[in-house]
């Protein structure tokens, strides 16, 4: 539900009081928020894990807003500042797609938002993309919701997982007492549309284009380890999330079979999803930190850091790339 101030001034009063538990400057709840707000419109930049935080922090890209750095709303700190002269207000979401989805709607419900803008690592599913590169995808989706069918049902598509698929020693036929999942739609509510069952959630197309045009140099090396090759931007693959972490190489291997999707991570579809509803734009940078399933031990430790630096260089870049297309577009108006 949308915070404004078009609601009744005591319940809007009340809601804020319940929201707010203080900002950097000691301000009243709903002070705090308009002092925000008349900045203008901001960038809200969304990351889940505290190394992608961490790595926002230490590379020096945000500068804090002196006049009211911070604002806490649902035990979460959303930090006000800038990048590159473009408002920006980012948050850690924490994992998985509830804490996701409750960071974005929050951001959207109570601040003046433009857009929203995702960062964070992710596992590969397949050889379309490697460690240290960044993943723009086009499409995501969350595959972590199921119909379980009982067992010796009958195969009514081939988006299904079937158990007997993977018996040992008997894999690739037989049966399984687990039966299957098949693979369920979500319901996508927007404003001034009908409910509507997807599967696929799409990035802002606008800013994918934008997104498309960058030239980003991305990192090779970390403080223990050096990629054999120049990690790359790649642009227009699949990605997939559920709340798991995926280290499984049989189910790895079948999503992209089934679903073609290149990267896992519990968020993105969240945050797509979430933004999406009331028509925010929004778009997702992913670096590939580990192989979800079957890797050397070292590559999810050793290339986490790596991964986050990457996929916060693109995400950099795009920011200053959206700012600087809306400066144009306001001197022409």
């Amino acid at each position: 539900m949308a915070l404004s101030s078009s609601g009744h001034p005591a319940t809007t009063r009340l809601l804020f009081s319940l929201l707010l538990v203080g900002s950097a400057a000691g301000l009243p709840e709903r002070a705090a928020i308009d002092r925000v707000n008349r900045r203008g419109p901001s960038l809200g930049l969304v990351m889940s894990y505290v190394d992608e935080a961490t790595a926002l922090q230490a590379s020096g890209y945000f500068q804090p807003w002196r006049a009211l750095p911070f604002v806490d709303l649902y035990g979460r700190r959303y930090h006000i500042g800038s990048i590159r002269g473009v408002n920006v207000i980012y948050a850690l979401t924490g994992q998985r797609r509830l804490n996701a989805a409750v960071t974005v709607q929050t951001l959207i419900d109570v601040f003046s938002v433009s857009g929203i803008v995702h960062y964070g690592t992710a596992g590969s599913c397949n050889d379309s993309i490697s460690f240290g590169d960044v993943s723009v995808p086009r499409l995501v989706a969350y595959t972590g919701a199921w119909t379980w069918k009982k067992f010796r049902s009958p195969r009514e598509s081939s988006a299904e997982l079937s158990f007997g698929e993977y018996n040992v020693p008997d894999g690739g036929g037989g049966e399984n007492l687990l039966g299957s999942l098949k693979y369920r739609n979500e319901e996508l509510y927007s404003a001034g549309k009908p409910m509507e069952e997807v599967f696929w959630l799409p990035v802002h197309s606008a800013w994918f284009r934008t997104a498309e045009q960058l030239t980003v140099e991305l990192e090779r090396c970390n403080d223990t380890f050096c990629l054999p090759t120049a990690p790359r931007i790649v642009y227009g693959l699949k990605g997939s999330s559920a709340d798991m972490f995926l280290d499984n190489a049989e189910y790895r291997k079948f999503l992209f079979q089934e679903f073609g999707v290149s990267t896992m991570d519990e968020e993105s579809a969240a945050v797509v999803m979430t933004a999406t509803s009331p028509g925010i734009p929004v778009i997702v940078f992913r670096g590939v930190s580990d192989l979800a399933g079957g890797e050397p031990t070292w590559s999810s430790t050793s290339l986490m850091n790596l991964a986050s630096i990457n996929a916060l260089k693109v995400a950099v870049e795009f920011i200053a790339a959206v700012g600087k297309h809306s400066s144009t577009a306001s001197v022409k108006r």
